[in-house]
């Protein structure tokens, strides 16, 4: 495999360490959170910038508002709390005083999809993503390891509009160089393959090499596509995959209606009609279990993408 690791972390510390490193760089980003510090990793922001961070308690609606008013001057606002409380407990917040005025507010969430594990389904979010991505104007980031999540929050803090960047808790192999660009829009290649693409986001895109990496013992060769922006998707190099390969399996920690795959599937059915498997969560909710249980339960695991992989080859 070209992607291997040598050590596991969560990406939320990725997200803490971009943005530590914000309170450096820049004077203009200020962080809020929902009374959850040592979750969403924020300690070291509040040593180097206190002035600078503000605890709204459990508010989350009140966070939305404040962030939004925070950046009419020229403040950058991230706001940190888990992924449920970010979306589904402030969307009327978001849509109105966020998404309609295009506000510069970076809605952060942590502890997103099945991987959170123990807490349970009423924790566990797998509709955020397709109610952040149908509010006009948001762009929707999910990342895959520590590393990506650290360079997409401080890319985010350059970018002008609103974001919704989505990570999680588990600890999670770190495979993506430290040095590689994060570029908003841009979907990364990091196999090339001639059967199959596979097009995956956040936890799943390890899942997927890990996939791909048996698939080849077979004898069948998989095309890796890190889609790490749902919103806006990039559709040139998913198109040019299949041009190549007629096939592609979507694979993404995620409800499979309003996901990954349901933008790529509308994408295709406009610019280029292609078959299409789903690795995702089956229109459900989850359940109390550790994170392996639960992937392997609902079928998003390294497993359930190889035999993805081998069904769309049978169609």
């Amino acid at each position: 495999m070209k992607y291997t690791y040598t050590e596991q972390k969560d990406t939320r510390s990725g997200f803490g360490a971009g943005l530590a490193e914000l309170a450096d760089k820049n004077p203009n980003v200020v962080a809020l959170c929902a009374d959850l510090i040592g979750s969403l990793k924020m300690e070291k922001f509040i040593e180097k910038a206190p002035e600078r961070f503000f605890q709204i308690g459990i508010a989350e609606a009140n966070m939305m508002g404040i962030a939004a008013g925070l950046t009419i001057n020229g403040k950058i606002p991230f706001t940190g709390t888990f992924a449920n409380f970010s979306t589904s407990r402030v969307y009327d917040q978001i849509r109105q005083s966020i998404a309609y005025s295009n506000k510069n507010v970076k809605i952060c969430a942590s502890h997103a999809g099945l991987t959170l594990g123990e807490d349970g389904a009423t924790h566990q979010v797998l509709e955020d993503i397709g109610m952040m991505k149908m509010l006009p104007g948001m762009t929707v980031i999910n990342t895959c390891d520590y590393n990506q999540t650290k360079a997409a929050t401080l890319a985010i803090a350059d970018f002008e509009g609103p974001v919704y960047l989505r990570f999680g808790r588990p600890v999670v192999p770190v495979f993506i160089p430290e040095d590689m660009p994060f570029e908003i829009g841009k979907g990364i290649m990091l196999q090339e393959g001639t059967d199959v693409t596979i097009v995956a986001t956040g936890h799943l895109v390890w899942e997927s090499l890990l996939a791909a990496d048996e698939l080849e013992k077979e004898g069948i060769s998989c095309e890796v596509i890190n889609i790490h922006t749902i919103k806006p998707l990039d559709e040139e190099i998913i198109l040019k995959s299949v041009e190549k390969t007629g096939r592609i399996v979507t694979a993404e920690e995620h409800n499979y209606i309003g996901g990954l795959g349901e933008s790529v599937a509308g994408m295709l059915s406009r610019k280029r009609p292609t078959i299409q498997e789903f690795v995702a969560v089956n229109d459900t909710f989850g359940e109390s279990a550790t994170p392996a249980e639960l992937m392997k339960k609902y079928g998003i695991d390294s497993d359930a993408v190889q035999a993805a992989v081998k069904r769309i080859l049978k169609r």
